[in-house]
């Protein structure tokens, strides 16, 4: 398996990101879209997730696909970026159609960054027109780092970030993942440099410098950061997506092995404290040859992509005013 030319989600053919960020409210929406509506599931293993929408995704449920997925700042107040991007959907024409009705199906996740710096103290709601914002920013190519969703997004030690990756799997199908890296837990080893998902790494992607080699690596909190960690409330969102063609059964299969992902780039991961939540796309537009072997490979595939985004997410967040914790690069200069 070998990245995609972009090294980002929208390698998987047909998929779009738009960022919209408010550098004063150190804030952000990240928005993921297609031309047409995709199949999509997801999994949530952290304690504390903010969603909107997401009950629509089980495979038990009739929807049989959506329009786009949302990932936002702002905790709760951030769910509402699903309400510009509906706003931006039902303008043209786009959704779930009973009768006359048009309703598009928009869900979302959001992070707690509440706590990260910026100006919280709003009249109206911010995130509305972040969401409409990020959707007209819709393209194959976006930033890394304190982006979108990623603008306030905080771990443990440094400053997270909106991450993506890809690999293109020796068949032609394409995975990737984007993720916003905001875990309680560290994303580093202790000494603030190698990256626990420095094994997954491919062609030096967040900086080349391959696994710690300590021994005892983990033992890393002592009680009082431990005691820090928890009095926070943080998490980790993300979609992965593929191209393969997957019914919302299969999808939600590779959302929960690609949380392997997190938990493999994140120490702690999926505490009582974070919101761990991973969404899964097909965009249905290549059949399976072995349906239980290439899932396995598919979610496989997902959980490297994931870790590799969450590296990179951290790696490119850069320093800004007002900052609360320095960046991955200002700790390794």
């Amino acid at each position: 398996m070998v990245p995609g030319p972009r090294n980002l989600i929208t390698d998987v053919p047909g998929l779009k990101v738009g960022n919209a960020s408010d550098s004063t409210l150190k804030s952000g929406a990240t928005v993921l879209c297609a031309d047409q509506p995709f199949t999509a599931s997801v999994s949530v293993m952290g304690g504390a997730p903010g969603t909107r929408e997401t009950d629509l995704l089980a495979p038990d449920k009739s929807v049989a696909a959506v329009d786009a997925l949302v990932l936002s700042g702002g905790s709760a107040y951030g769910l509402d970026a699903c309400s510009g991007v509906t706003d931006m959907l039902r303008k043209q024409g786009r959704g779930f159609q009973v009768f006359d009705a048009i309703i598009p199906l928009v869900p979302g996740a959001i992070i707690f960054d509440l706590l990260s710096g910026g100006n919280k103290d709003w009249d109206d709601n911010p995130y509305r027109d972040l969401g409409r914002a990020a959707y007209r920013n819709l393209d194959t190519t976006f930033d890394l780092g304190s982006y979108g969703a990623g603008t306030g997004a905080v771990t443990a030690m440094m400053k997270g970030g909106l991450g993506s990756a890809s690999l293109e799997m020796q068949d032609g199908t394409i995975v990737g993942a984007l993720v916003v890296a905001n875990p309680m837990g560290t994303v580093t080893t202790p000494g603030n440099k190698h990256f626990w998902a420095a094994p997954y790494e491919i062609d030096g992607e967040f900086g080349g410098l391959g696994p710690d080699l300590a021994s005892g690596l983990g033992r890393t909190f002592d009680s009082q950061k431990i005691t820090n960690m928890i009095e926070r409330a943080n998490t980790t969102i993300a979609i992965v997506a593929t191209d393969a063609t997957l019914t919302k059964a299969e999808c939600q299969r590779v959302a929960m092995m690609a949380h392997d992902g997190i938990g493999r780039a994140c120490v702690p991961a999926h505490t009582p404290g974070d919101g761990d939540l991973v969404f899964a796309v097909s965009t249905d537009a290549r059949p399976l040859n072995a349906p239980d072997t290439d899932l396995g490979k598919i979610g496989h595939a997902a959980a490297v992509c994931l870790s590799r985004a969450i590296a990179r997410g951290v790696y490119h967040a850069r320093p800004e005013p007002g900052d609360l914790l320095p960046t991955w690069s200002m700790l390794n200069a």
